[in-house]
């Protein structure tokens, strides 16, 4: 617990460092002030049958071209992910596709015969992740985006799960297994670890306030203590969950 402590807090001192970095070479140029309109902090909730995950988070977007309709951007944002009676699925793109290039992305899951399942009764997966933001803007009032987690951790509780193999050793079988420690986008099935993703519109109620609905896709990893058939140990969940939001940005123009 101590060690997960300290990364967070190691984590949230370099994101502010850079951040502050970054800020404080903004404010020498003659746009240092669109760069404070450009911080938005996102609370959201996504909810799909069974499961919910809500978010916390922070983003800075930069607008792009002579009216700066498009943006894009980086932030950090914390998720917790929970569900109840969920089959995860075996991981790896080794074993899902039998590959581990860019081409998965298009090719998606083509030996399911290689896909054992780790039944998990009551699934929490904490995510702190690095993020990137892509937006465009409409108009004052409407805007839609796109982010999805980059890089972080993950943590949770230790729990009993079970075991299914369709094959080979141990056909069912009771296990322990945790959430990923290490999360890492890598292209569809190359991924590792927890991760989320948001497809979103957003309406300004007021100058600083908006309001979100959009789609949540969500990734959620556990590792098992031992390795199993075909010597893995890791096994994914595919979330599909709608969301609601606020949006706050306390510099808005």
């Amino acid at each position: 617990m101590k060690n997960k402590i300290f990364s967070l807090l190691f984590f949230t001192i370099i994101c502010h460092s850079s951040h502050a970095q970054i800020e404080n070479a903004a404010t020498k140029t003659e746009n240092s002030p669109g760069y404070k309109n450009g911080n938005f902090y996102d609370l959201t909730f996504s909810i799909g049958q069974g499961q919910n995950a809500p978010s916390l988070g922070w983003s800075h977007l930069y607008g792009i071209g002579k009216k700066r309709k498009i943006q894009i951007g980086y932030g950090v944002r914390f998720t917790s992910y929970s569900s109840t009676n969920k089959e995860y699925i075996t991981a790896p793109a080794k074993l899902t596709s039998l590959a581990q290039g860019p081409q998965i992305f298009f090719d998606g899951t083509t030996h399911p015969e290689n896909l054992d399942t780790l039944s998990v009764f009551k699934s929490q997966v904490n995510m702190l992740n690095l993020s990137i933001h892509l937006g465009y803007r409409f108009s004052s009032k409407w805007d839609a985006g796109f982010n999805i987690d980059a890089v972080g951790f993950s943590f949770g509780k230790t729990q009993s799960a079970t075991y299914n193999s369709y094959q080979g050793v141990d056909p069912r079988t009771q296990e322990t297994a945790k959430p990923t420690t290490l999360n890492a986008l890598l292209v569809s099935d190359n991924d590792i670890g927890s991760l989320n993703s948001e497809f979103f519109g957003r309406y300004w109620i007021t100058q600083k306030i908006g309001v979100r609905l959009g789609y949540t896709f969500l990734f959620s990893e556990y590792s098992t203590t031992r390795k199993l058939n075909f010597d893995n140990d890791r096994f994914r969940y595919k979330s599909s969950m709608v969301l609601v939001g606020i949006t706050y940005n306390p510099f808005r123009l």
